[in-house]
């Protein structure tokens, strides 16, 4: 029997497949649970008009999504973090949402806390690659500096250019 299904169904397909089952399976599994609905002509006509439209609605949010990715990739987020006794290891942790927070702070874009891809919180201070999945395709990469307030701020001057003493190698071509 040929049924549109309702929901992903584990070994038998995905949302809005149009799948071949056995007669049995989907009048005592599918049918009564609401995971699947017989596969007519109606149905197959409408189900096609909903995946139009569902990938005219997707190609807008994944356009939207290469913008902000635009704008957003290789920003970078500084996070205050409490250093514990251990030096450079932070008290607390550092969170997908304190990232979201910092972002919309500090660079005014909103993101939604599971877009940011951080698979373990940060505890360490320094700077941390993370990765923000603005879409199922579409992926912008950030800078998490994460820094200690009470650190003293150590002002790194350039080096001044060393003066080339031409004069000795002058005389050395001479004699």
């Amino acid at each position: 029997m040929k049924v549109i299904l309702n929901s992903t169904v584990p070994k038998v397909g995905k949302q809005w497949q149009v799948v071949t089952v056995a007669d049995g399976y989907a009048r005592n599994y599918l049918f009564p649970r609401g995971l699947a609905i017989v596969a007519d002509k109606n149905q197959i006509a409408a189900l096609e008009k909903r995946m139009k439209r569902l990938e005219e609605k997707t190609a807008g949010e994944k356009a939207a999504a290469e913008a902000l990715r635009d704008k957003i990739e290789g920003a970078v987020v500084r996070i205050e973090g409490q250093v514990g006794r251990d030096a450079g290891k932070l008290f607390g942790a550092i969170t997908s949402q304190d990232i979201v927070d910092a972002l919309k702070a500090q660079h005014k874009f909103t993101v939604e806390k599971k877009q940011v891809a951080l698979h373990d919180p940060i505890k360490r201070l320094g700077k941390h690659e993370v990765v923000l999945d603005l879409h199922r395709s579409v992926d912008a990469n950030i800078i998490v500096e994460v820094y200690d307030p009470n650190a003293p701020v150590a002002v790194v001057a350039e080096p001044e250019a060393a003066p080339v003493e031409e004069a000795h190698e002058e005389e050395a071509v001479e004699a």
